[in-house]
């Protein structure tokens, strides 16, 4: 070990699974070997400054008097909540890859596809043998609509437009994009859902978006339309999505995000007609930018420098 690394804050790593543990214990040895890094269990786990975590368990972060940092391995900080024993006022910071635009963008476009030109439809008629073929709509007669126009959001949005879909965009606070129809605040959501034919979640979770994806919303859209969620699991009321798929009102969803991660063997949204599950699949920040991104917070953290992509604890992201 290196003497500046002495010298650096140490690393513990909290997360609820195993696996994840030992990948992220590789991923920092291979791209930030100058960190000093540590298990839970190990000596000296507990005067550890940084936690990085993913789903710390109950209690962990209480038991560290010393930490002076909570980092998330990811761009969401929401599975923070799960530890109550959370020190309050401590800096929290994510991952943000500027690659991972890239990743949510494809595979949203995959989606808006899937729905758009009735690749649902055929996969689900393969299983009798029926050919029938979808009606195809011009994709300007396709109306999209994106919830959430940050880092991310932005980029898919624009994407679907340079498709030529016609595109709306929700946000909290009001943006100006070309080619897209924006919309902002609470007062305009129905406004901006009116008549959707695929709605796309991209929103981060926070005490007013959570849920924000039930019976109501859904009678905003269009007969028969569809929705992806990459945001977070518990934006969505699992219930009243299977209501809306019973009824009609919806005609199918994309799920890449589930309140509860790996999705129960037990969930009803395996076997839900119209339902598609992904294991959360969309987009990923990459190892070297986890590792990167954390070690350099670390340095700033040590030399008393502003911290990047810190979390405002009012808007929750």
């Amino acid at each position: 070990m290196t003497g500046a690394a002495e010298t650096l804050p140490s690393v513990v790593l909290l997360c609820r699974e195993r696996p994840l543990e030992d990948w992220l214990a590789e991923l920092f040895a291979r791209h930030a070997p100058e960190l000093r890094v540590l298990r839970p269990d190990e000596p000296g786990a507990e005067r550890a400054q940084v936690a990085a975590c993913w789903y710390p368990a109950e209690g962990s972060l209480g038991r560290l008097p010393a930490l002076r940092l909570i980092h998330s391995i990811g761009s969401g900080v929401d599975h923070l909540e799960h530890d109550r024993s959370r020190p309050a006022g401590l800096p929290v910071c994510r991952v943000v890859d500027p690659d991972h635009s890239q990743g949510m963008a494809e595979y949203v476009h995959w989606g808006v596809l899937h729905f758009h030109r009735g690749f649902d439809q055929v996969i689900e008629g393969r299983a009798s043998q029926q050919w029938q073929r979808p009606v195809q709509r011009a994709a300007r007669d396709y109306r999209v609509g994106v919830m959430g126009l940050g880092a991310i959001g932005t980029p898919v949005a624009a994407r679907l437009a340079q498709a030529g879909y016609g595109v709306r965009g929700w946000a909290r606070t009001s943006r100006e994009l070309e080619g897209i129809a924006t919309f902002a605040g609470a007062d305009a959501l129905a406004g901006f859902l009116d008549g959707l034919d695929l709605l796309v979640n991209l929103l981060p979770l926070t005490a007013t978006t959570r849920g924000l994806l039930d019976h109501e919303l859904f009678g905003h859209l269009a007969q028969g339309a569809a929705l992806i969620n990459c945001g977070r699991g518990e934006h969505l009321v699992e219930a009243d999505l299977l209501d809306a798929l019973a009824s009609g009102q919806l005609r199918g969803a994309l799920l890449d995000v589930f309140a509860s991660e790996p999705l129960h063997r037990d969930s009803p949204l395996w076997q839900a007609p119209g339902v598609w599950v992904t294991p959360h699949m969309a987009s990923a920040a990459s190892d070297a930018c986890i590792a990167r991104q954390i070690a350099d917070n670390l340095q700033r953290l040590h030399a008393g420098l502003p911290l990047n992509h810190q979390v405002d604890p009012a808007l929750g992201y």
